[in-house]
């Protein structure tokens, strides 16, 4: 036992691997959960489709009802699955949420959390690509509620909680645009960025520090950045958002240092 336990050390074991490689053979609920997703695809079903009766599913997969029912339980875990009792109950496809897959990302890095100087080198990197793919795009009701989430933090706060709300609100920002990014691959992966941010503790005792950053240096970022995304100015809304990354990066792990 004490060599096993070395040797899942050494090779970082099953739950740190990115994938499964070539070689290893899958175990038979994780085969068959990946059989039921392409049925999903090639049958076409939507979101509230009813799947196979249990039954049905032994019958086809040849394989006991332990086993279906747990990789019944792996697609329900990953939110593509859903389950109802009663008369008319059964399985049935779930439609994906983002926040759901946010969830799940951010309890993998629970144990061994990425540093702020982590999370600022893909910041750094796709944001001002965000900005930039969305100069000209967006509505004027998107860029009222962008103007709607600044007001929230563009006066001093009442207090410390305040505070803490208003830097939250801050990361809100960065969220919506995330959120409206016509790559939602490129939107997603900045997304997630900003909820481990909102959830590091490093990062949660920093905005909860009393000494904040310059609030008109924030806004002004933050104005300037929506005044070219209105205008279409791709070039400069990359640029602002390069600008500000830096300067949030540099803000973070100043006080990083100070409070740690």
């Amino acid at each position: 036992m004490t060599v096993v336990i070395e040797m899942k050390k050494e090779t970082g074991g099953d739950g740190q691997r990115l994938f499964v490689p070539a070689e290893r053979t899958k175990r038979r609920p994780e085969a068959i959960a990946d059989r039921i997703k392409d049925y999903i695809r090639s049958e076409g079903l939507a979101p509230g489709d009813r799947l196979p009766q249990e039954r049905d599913l032994i019958d086809t997969f040849k394989a006991a009802k332990g086993t279906v029912r747990e990789a019944m339980k792996a697609l329900e875990t990953q939110g593509l699955v859903f389950t109802r009792s009663g008369p008319g109950g059964g399985a049935f496809v779930a439609q994906p949420s983002a926040r759901h897959a946010m969830e799940l990302l951010s309890t993998h890095f629970f144990f061994d959390q990425p540093s702020i100087r982590d999370i600022y080198a893909i910041r750094k990197v796709l944001e001002p690509e965000v900005a930039g793919l969305l100069a000209g795009r967006m509505r004027r009701e998107e860029l009222a509620a962008l103007e709607n989430t600044i007001r929230i933090y563009d006066h001093p706060p009442a207090d410390l909680e305040e505070q803490y709300r208003q830097r939250i609100a801050e990361l809100d920002f960065h969220s919506m645009l995330a959120q409206l990014c016509p790559n939602p691959l490129l939107g997603f992966v900045c997304g997630l960025m900003h909820n481990l941010l909102r959830e590091l503790p490093a990062a949660r005792s920093i905005y909860a520090d009393p000494t904040p950053l310059s609030r008109e240096k924030g806004l002004s970022f933050q104005y300037r950045l929506m005044a070219a995304l209105q205008d279409g100015r791709s070039d400069d809304a990359r640029a602002i958002a390069t600008e500000h990354m830096a300067f949030a990066e540099s803000y973070m792990l100043e006080r990083e240092a100070a409070t740690g």
